[in-house]
């Protein structure tokens, strides 16, 4: 299977406004039809991280891709299948020595000029963000808009993911102009079931893909 067949949508935990905990959350994204999973923490210690780290990877065996957000030494002890990158975390190339060709490198894009050097510095994904206004990510800086993703897409050929104030409403719209994926955080772990958010997402992704 090509790893990057089933990225309609993109899990990020967020232990942070989670209502059940990660562990359910991301249980209830696999059963929902997620194939990607990121493990995202700021506010644990390493040791903690890593043995969380082998629950998430443990829960994805066969079933997702997992990968840990920007600490590549908690993907290296846990094996897992990557690890997603921002501008200000370790370089693609120092990542892709420590990691190898086999591991998935995604790195975080906020413009043209970012995502075009992604892919020259060997990036397997770009994470677009944010597209519109979220509250989420304090730092998120300013939306880039759908026209900066449908230009990005025109010049790279490596899969998009689409970040940022995404929702049930304008995800049609995100997919139309060229993501490949897309990450919804608050539209899906603010509810009550996240099992339905993701699937109603990735319904509608799906039927914009056949079109």
């Amino acid at each position: 299977m090509r790893k990057f067949d089933d990225i309609d949508f993109y899990m990020v935990t967020y232990s942070s406004i989670s209502k059940k905990g990660i562990v359910s959350d991301v249980k209830d994204a696999l059963d929902a039809g997620c194939r990607f999973i990121q493990y995202r923490e700021k506010r644990k210690s390493t040791r903690e991280m890593v043995k969380e780290a082998q629950i998430l990877k443990n829960i994805c065996k066969n079933k997702a891709v997992f990968l840990v957000n920007d600490r590549v030494d908690v993907a290296l002890a846990v094996d897992a299948d990557g690890v997603h990158l921002g501008q200000d975390d370790m370089p693609v190339s120092f990542a892709r020595r420590l990691l190898g060709d086999k591991k998935i490198i995604g790195l975080t894009v906020h413009n043209l000029e970012e995502a075009v050097e992604a892919e020259r510095m060997g990036a397997d994904y770009v994470g677009l963000a944010p597209i519109f206004k979220t509250d989420t990510k304090e730092d998120s800086g300013d939306p880039c808009g759908v026209e900066v993703l449908e230009r990005i897409r025109s010049k790279i050929a490596i899969p998009i993911v689409a970040v940022g104030g995404i929702n049930i409403n304008n995800v049609e719209e995100v997919v139309r102009k060229g993501a490949d994926g897309v990450v919804a955080v608050s539209a899906v772990l603010d509810s009550d079931n996240v099992y339905s958010g993701i699937k109603d997402f990735i319904r509608v992704i799906k039927e914009v893909k056949l079109r």
